[in-house]
């Protein structure tokens, strides 16, 4: 990933800090801050993902936080804030560690594709509207917790744009918009048939 930090380090960063049995949401924000808002909408978005968001709790959680994040990066500020409520709110460190272990190899082979295109498509114009989508697809994770990986479909879309956001991809953006086009398709069909 150009910038400096690849998906694998991301995980790996936040595995390795010293926050206890459970990584706090404060932690991802302590952790990632200085590296922009893309990595603080990749790693939650991440964690719902993966098997960790079948945990009850974990998708509302994680919806929030990008919420929260994809906001105040809606309207151009420069570092993220957590209430102090929020930001106190976890997940296991036990069940995330053994996430990234299983998930390393994959990260490593997404790493190897991240690279600056398309370069256009990431301007200020386009962050403030992927953030404005990242704060639809997160509040829709909330109610789809009720169905079994349901939310799963919404955080992979922020997913693809956070890195893309991260990584100044536009193609990997471009590609978090296709998911979020066809599982809107697939939704509307399977509400209305």
């Amino acid at each position: 990933m150009a910038q400096g930090i690849t998906l694998t380090q991301l995980i790996e960063q936040l595995d390795e800090a010293d926050s206890g049995e459970t990584i706090r949401l404060q932690d991802i924000v302590d952790n990632f801050e200085t590296r922009g808002f893309g990595p603080l909408l990749v790693l939650p978005a991440l964690i719902v993902v993966l098997p960790t968001g079948a945990i009850p709790g974990i998708p509302t959680l994680c919806g929030l936080f990008i919420t929260m994040v994809a906001a105040q990066m809606m309207m151009g500020k420069s570092s993220p804030w957590l209430p102090q409520r929020l930001s106190q709110r976890g997940f296991s460190h036990d069940k995330f560690s053994r996430a990234v272990t299983r998930l390393k190899p994959w990260t490593q082979r997404i790493d190897k594709l991240l690279k600056p295109r398309l370069q256009r498509l990431v301007n200020p114009l386009s962050t403030r509207l992927i953030a404005a989508l990242a704060v639809a697809l997160a509040l829709s994770m909330l109610p789809l917790e009720l169905v079994p990986f349901a939310a799963a479909l919404p955080a992979l879309a922020i997913t693809l744009m956070g890195l893309g956001l991260a990584a100044r991809d536009g193609l990997l953006m471009a590609f978090g918009l296709v998911v979020v086009v066809a599982g809107g398709l697939f939704l509307f069909q399977w509400l209305f048939s």
